[in-house]
This record gives structure tokens, C-alpha cells and sequence, in this order.
């Protein structure tokens, strides 16, 4: 059933990966409309997720934001098809880095680096970072259940220079590459919500207690590898820009939970400035505690 379904799809999405820019969000707009206004997808979540985060707001606020975030939405996902037709030059035309330098300059330390981001603006073209640096760029992420769309979602990563490890085995590949003095980017997207454990570690985001992961934290501690910020944001439609901030070259000496501390404030800021380029759908808030 999974390869029928791949190959079913595979078409569609290969032509809407063609399709001029100007007619492509045409397409965009049409599917935010039916997805939105037909289905109502994760309706009921996106504005509880946006109620929570921000209560003060009026009705009419919290609406604003919930449409321009379905607008967003949709170009996202299809962006993610887009960039399988899509060249270097497009990519870096349409993605701008604004400071690689940040990034670069553990390269001639031989150092590898952390890169700490949310899902926000366009974390998915991210992946061309690649281009703008030596180092290889890796993305932690978590497989998906059909293993044709996986090998497909990493073939279009590859495609732009950036290659995926499953977050399952992310600590033993990163130790095994730093024991080989392989160096790379590796980017933490680290503001989904982990299943509450005993040890699990709990804070304020977005004025709600939640459990926050600590991965990045804790390989960065053990590796003894740089850490740093990346913080995207929507210039215009099909456009997106990223800003580097180091978050500390020194992990080992800073006090427990401050990497991750610091990071959430970080991300929080940055929602504050433009909520509708938050990816709203999942549920953050699901394990959160009233306190």
C-alpha cells in the first residue's frame, strides 16, 4: 500500500515541483483555500495552540494570525515539493544567509556545530545551507512511516547538499563522525513536545509549562561542540532570509539548562515578532501542566 500510494502521488507532486513561481502559488492560494476553508485541517488545534500563546489577544488578532499561518502553511508544504525542481542558483536567490561567518569560522578550528532552530519561516530550506560553507550540513529529523516518501524527502535534501540522520541513532552517528575527526553542521529543529519522563525537563514557553527536549544540550556537553542560533524569517512570499547568533562555543562551561534556556527565549522572541510563521498544527501544548 505504501509504494501504491508513492507512486500514485509521485506525478503530481514531480509536476508541481515544475510549475513556474507565479502560477505556483496561484496553486498555493488554491489549496489554502480548500484546506482551510473546506477542511478545516487541524482548525481546532492551530487556534487552541495560538489562544494559549497568546491569551491577551483579541478575537480578531488571533484570527489574523490564523489565516495569514494558513497561507503560510501551505506554501511551506509546497515549497518542500518545489525545491525538488529547483537549481542552486534559484535556491541561494530565493534563501539568503545573512552571516555564514558564524557558521564557518569553527571550520578552521575543525570544529563541528550545533545549529538550534524552531519550525519557523522556511526551516525545510535551511537545507541549502550546503552551499555557503565546507562543512557538510546534516538534519536531525524523525524518519517518516512510508518508507517511499522518507527515501524521497532525503533525495530532495541530498539534492541541495544537506543529508538526514534519524534522530533514533543521532547521538552514536555524531560520536562516531567526531571520533573519525568528521566535521560537520548539524541542525537541531528542538521545539516539538517530548513525552513527559522523571527526568524530563520543564520551563516556560510561550507563557505555558511544558516539557522541553534537551538533545542538542546534552550531545553538545558530551561532543564539546559549538552551538548556535538560527533564526529564519519570511521576507516576502517564496523568499526567506536566515540570521546566525552564537549561542556559546564554550557548552561545557555554562551552568545545566542554559543552552536550552537560552535557545527558548530565543525562539519565543521570535514568534512574538510574526506568530503566523510558526508551524501552529502540532501539538506543543499537549503535555502541558497548569502550573
Amino acid at each position: 500500500m505504501n509504494a501504491l500510494i508513492y507512486y500514485l502521488a509521485y506525478p503530481i507532486l514531480f509536476l508541481i515541483s515544475r510549475l513556474p513561481f507565479p502560477l505556483f502559488y496561484k496553486l498555493s492560494d488554491l489549496v489554502c483555500f480548500i484546506l482551510y476553508r473546506v477542511f478545516g485541517y487541524r482548525k481546532s488545534v492551530v487556534r487552541s495552540n495560538i489562544k494559549r500563546a497568546f491569551p491577551s489577544y483579541t478575537d480578531s488578532e488571533l484570527m489574523f494570525i490564523e489565516r495569514k499561518f494558513y497561507s503560510h502553511l501551505c506554501d511551506l508544504f509546497l515549497e518542500i515539493i518545489k525545491s525538488m525542481g529547483m537549481s542552486k542558483d534559484e535556491m541561494i536567490k530565493r534563501f539568503h544567509v545573512k552571516n555564514i561567518e558564524v557558521l564557518t569560522q569553527f571550520e578552521s578550528q575543525n570544529r563541528s556545530v550545533f545549529l538550534m532552530c524552531g519550525h519557523y519561516a522556511s526551516w525545510e530550506w535551511m537545507m541549502s545551507l550546503g552551499y555557503h560553507m565546507k562543512h557538510k550540513g546534516y538534519g536531525i529529523y524523525t524518519p517518516i512511516s512510508n518508507p517511499y516518501f522518507d527515501d524521497l524527502i532525503r533525495k530532495i535534501r541530498s539534492r541541495h547538499d544537506a543529508f538526514m540522520i534519524s534522530q533514533r541513532t543521532a547521538s552514536k552517528k555524531i560520536k562516531q563522525m567526531e571520533d573519525n575527526n568528521e566535521r560537520g553542521v548539524f541542525g537541531f529543529a528542538s521545539d516539538q513536545s517530548p513525552r513527559p519522563k522523571p527526568l524530563a525537563y520543564w520551563r516556560s514557553f510561550m507563557g505555558v509549562h511544558v516539557p522541553v527536549y534537551t538533545g542538542a544540550e546534552r550531545m553538545a556537553r558530551e561532543f564539546d561542540i559549538p552551538v548556535v542560533f538560527g533564526k529564519m524569517n519570511r521576507i516576502k512570499r517564496g523568499y526567506y532570509e536566515v540570521e546566525f547568533k552564537l549561542l556559546t562555543d564554550t557548552p561545557n562551561q555554562l551552568p545545566p539548562n542554559a543552552i536550552t534556556d537560552t535557545y527558548t527565549e530565543w525562539l519565543e522572541s521570535q514568534i512574538k515578532e510574526d506568530p503566523s510563521q510558526y508551524f501552529w498544527t502540532h501539538k506543543r501544548f499537549k503535555h502541558a501542566k497548569n502550573s
